[in-house]
Parts: C-alpha cells; structure tokens; sequence
C-alpha cells in the first residue's frame, strides 16, 4: 500500500491509500463498510501503533474499495500531508561515502581537494584525505536527532531561516518505525520498518559550517521551521521488493540536479536501526533519515556541487516507486 495523511475542503487531516489518482478515506471506508471507525484508523500514527492487524485492516478497506465509492477522492481535490505530520522523533544518518568524501572536499579541504581527488583514485576512498579526516564513518553510522515539529509535506513552502544566506537540499529516502523494538539485531531489522519515504533534509549551510567548527551539532543548521520535508506517501515494504536498487532524483526548476542510487549506501537502514536501538527503545512512529545519497552517478547536494538555492526555487525529489516529494523555497 502507499498510505498517506491528506486534507481537503479545510477539514482535519486524514488517513488514506493512494489508488492509482484517487485517494481512498480509511476511516470513512472503514465506517461505511465495517459500521464504525477504529482508533488505528483515525491517523498514520494511529495506523503505525496498531501493528499488524492495523495494516491488515487497511489493506482489507483498500481491496473492497469499490464497495464504498462515498469515501474516495480524486487525488487533485485533496492536499497531501507530511505522510507522518507530527513524527515520534527523526534522527537523521550519514549513510552514503560519496556525500561524506565529496562533502568533506569541498566544505574542508580547499585547494588540497583536487589533489585528494588524485589520492582516491590510486588508494581508495578510505585512505584518501578526506576518507582519513572521517575514520570513524567507517566505524559507526554518524546520525543526529532532528526537530520532529518542523515536517512539512508535498508543495508545501520552505522557508529560509533568516539568519541564512547559503540555502540547500538533501537528496534523502527514510524510513518509519512500526514496531516497538531495543536492541535490535540486523537480522530483524527489517521487521521493525513499516515504509518508506522520500525525505528532504533542507540545510542552512553557511550557519551549519559555522557551528560545527564548535564539535558540535549541526543545530541551527538544520532544525528551523519547515526544515524537514518527506513524502509523498508512506510506502510498505511490499511496495518495494528490493528497497535498495531505487533510483534518487533531485530537479531544481525542472533541471536534475543529483541521481543516485540507494544501493549505493555505505550503511543501510537494518544497520542503522541496530546501531541506533543500542540500548535504547525505537517506537512506532520514529523516522530514520539516509542522509544525502551521492554515488557513482552525481552529488546529492547543493554543498557537493557549490550551487545552492535561491527564494522561488521548486525543489522535486524522486525515488522509484515512493513518489515525487516537490517543495517551493521562500525567502
């Protein structure tokens, strides 16, 4: 299924599943059709925490959707949502090698990165100078925690924090949690994954670089209002029978920017829900992000590339079989 959160007519918002150009109203299907509406029904996070036989039910409504016509929408009358408007929490990771080599080279290294370029192509990315200055990527999945009251959906304004001048996108997928899980080993991560999602990690660069000179962060870097984007559905992993050979697009008005691939991540997500849960609980509901996915084929970011964004901007990310997640910048 590919779930979502819609809203139309300035009504609250609502659970659906998409059905090709037509969204179909769970909880309306699911009083129309069952003669009363469940708590699962009454939003994604309602869905997530009710487990398996939430999906079930869900996946039941989508297969006799004929039956209750009333509670379907043609996809242009409605707004879509953040798929997961309010998440339980977001931690962000560093998956991708190219983000981290090429990010490092031209935030860091100066005139040296040329050089540095000629240094991975005889010893390897890791014992390059960028690879040497990020050992530890090698060692342990760098991550943060995001602010989960700053997600915005599909066409939705993004706003420039006013302190930045040096605006950019993140060519990023992620994950939400549906299982309640500590300790989780790599083998059964996958278990815990209830779908997938584009995922958009806007970043005021120049405040970011500042900051992080500090040890520290990133902070107002990355955590301001409508700073986190995802959508534009929540797809179940029977959506995507090989999750990591997804191609990863990134248009700026139109132009590709960014192509990649998510097989190409050093980390995937089994191994950053078993890093992450080390000790700690993940919950229904928490959001892991990929971080930006640069590979063989380009660079996911604007920092890579030293292009950035300007006020009026449409910013559209794509990744196969999820969906294209647009985004208008606004100074």
């Amino acid at each position: 299924m590919k779930l979502v959160t819609f809203a139309r007519d300035g009504s609250e918002p609502r659970l659906g599943a998409l059905i090709e150009k037509r969204v179909l109203d769970l909880r309306a299907a699911e009083e129309r059709l069952d003669g009363g509406g469940s708590p699962w029904s009454a939003s994604m996070l309602g869905c997530l925490r009710g487990g398996p036989s939430a999906a079930d039910a869900a996946e039941r409504l989508v297969t006799r959707a004929g039956e209750a016509p009333d509670a379907m929408a043609n996809l242009d009358d409605v707004r879509l949502l953040a798929p997961l408007p309010r998440p339980a929490s977001i931690r962000d990771c560093m998956s991708f090698e190219r983000h981290v080599i090429q990010a490092t080279r031209k935030a860091g290294l100066g005139p040296l990165g040329r050089i540095d370029g000629w240094l991975e192509r005889v010893l390897g990315p890791r014992r390059s100078i960028a690879g040497q200055l990020n050992r530890t990527f090698y060692e342990r999945p760098p991550y943060y925690t995001s602010n989960a009251r700053s997600v915005v959906g599909p066409d939705a304004e993004v706003h420039i924090p006013a302190y930045c001048q040096v605006f950019d996108y993140e060519l990023e997928w992620a994950i939400v949690i549906g299982k309640r899980g500590v300790d989780i080993p790599e083998e059964r991560a996958r278990e815990h994954i209830a779908g997938f999602t584009v995922f958009n990690d806007f970043s005021a660069r120049d405040e970011q670089l500042k900051e992080m000179r500090g040890r520290l962060g990133p902070a107002k870097g990355k955590n301001f209002d409508t700073g986190n984007a995802m959508g534009p559905c929540l797809a179940t992993p029977d959506e995507l029978p090989n999750p990591y050979d997804l191609t990863m697009v990134a248009r700026v008005n139109g132009a590709e920017w960014s192509r990649g691939n998510t097989g190409e991540a050093h980390w995937r997500f089994e191994q950053l829900i078993a890093y992450i849960s080390r000790s700690e609980t993940l919950y229904p509901g928490d959001v892991i992000g990929s971080g930006t996915c640069s590979g063989t084929q380009g660079m996911g970011c604007g920092l890579e590339m030293g292009a950035f964004l300007e006020p009026g901007d449409v910013v559209e990310l794509e990744v196969d079989r999820i969906g294209v997640l647009r985004n208008r910048v606004v100074r």
